[in-house]
């Protein structure tokens, strides 16, 4: 049983990775021409579909939405029972439909046409009534379904998908849409985290482990399990940082010497430690902290010290 399973889930995929291979030789002046209207359009970039097309529609419209390409949602059934009010007279419409011939798809292009818009079609029938009423098309035909009745939009839905992205993409690259702006549309959770929070932020909420060259031993390991970093920063009179000592440090020294009673940190810091600005973002920090294997970083600005930030603090904001 759990062979067939495993057979049947194969040959879903190759026949669905055939549908998406089978895509490139639509990629053509038509694509080019009809992505470089919807970029160039003073208007929205509406997109319509019904049944599993809809749930497409809704996809692609979030994906554009969230790198550059203002766009909107339209239920084909519902815009004939007044939805269709949403569109204005610059909006470009793109009609997402396997058949081309459903009685809502076809009364909705009726109206775009009726009100004067550029209407595009996705369509996996180049014969259809929605194909041959679009400016361009959006050619997604497929071979067959995954379905092992070929009736079950499986393969087609997948094609519609990817060609949504190839359009999103496109978009994104003409728009010069850059991680700045993907960051702006995108300010929660861990890619929101990734893209907008800086090391300052994080180092404002931890505590600031600062010792001098002639602290003695004792206080410095006090200092560092106190403030929880595995570190403290070795700093002068002006808040200049000079130095760093880990625990890592404390545990060689406590090796090599018998006493302790006489040492200060000056005889076990690190001069010149690994250091950022509190400015950067917290990925740089992770990308700087793993390329040098450090568990903290020292966050400085010109020179002053300003915190100290641990992996941990990465790992419990989602960075790493």
């Amino acid at each position: 049983m759990s062979n067939n399973i495993i057979a049947i889930a194969k040959q879903t995929l190759a026949i669905e990775i055939d549908a998406i291979n089978g895509l490139s030789i639509f990629i053509d002046k038509s694509f080019e021409e009809a992505v470089t209207a919807i970029h160039q359009s003073n208007g929205r970039f509406i997109v319509s579909g019904i049944g599993k097309s809809a749930i497409i529609a809704q996809k692609i419209v979030a994906t554009c939405n969230s790198t550059g390409t203002p766009s909107l949602f339209l239920h084909a059934a519902e815009a004939i029972h007044g939805d269709s009010g949403m569109i204005t007279p610059n909006d470009i419409v793109l009609i997402i439909s396997k058949s081309g011939e459903s009685p809502e798809i076809k009364n909705l292009v009726q109206l775009v046409k009726q009100f004067g818009n550029t209407l595009i079609g996705m369509v996996g029938n180049i014969d259809s009534y929605l194909a041959k009423e679009s400016k361009w098309i959006f050619n997604t035909t497929v071979p067959k379904e995954a379905c092992v009745n070929n009736l079950a939009p499986t393969s087609s839905t997948t094609a519609q998908m990817v060609m949504g992205d190839l359009i999103a993409v496109c978009l994104m690259e003409l728009n010069s849409f850059k991680a700045n702006d993907f960051a702006k549309f995108h300010p929660g959770g861990n890619l929101g985290k990734r893209l907008t929070l800086t090391v300052g932020q994080i180092a404002n909420n931890n505590n600031k482990p600062a010792v001098f060259l002639s602290t003695s031993l004792k206080e410095v390991i006090l200092t560092i399990s106190k403030n929880r970093l595995g570190a403290t920063a070795v700093i002068d009179e002006q808040n200049k940082v000079v130095g760093i000592i880990t625990d890592g440090d404390i545990r060689r020294m406590l090796e090599q010497h018998n006493s302790i009673h006489d040492l200060t940190a000056e005889a076990i810091y690190h001069k010149a430690p690994i250091s950022i600005s509190p400015n950067a973002l917290a990925v740089e920090a992770l990308a700087l902290m793993q390329q040098k294997d450090i568990s903290q970083i020292i966050v400085v600005d010109s020179s002053n010290y300003v915190g100290m930030i641990h992996m941990h603090d990465l790992m419990r904001e989602g960075i790493l």
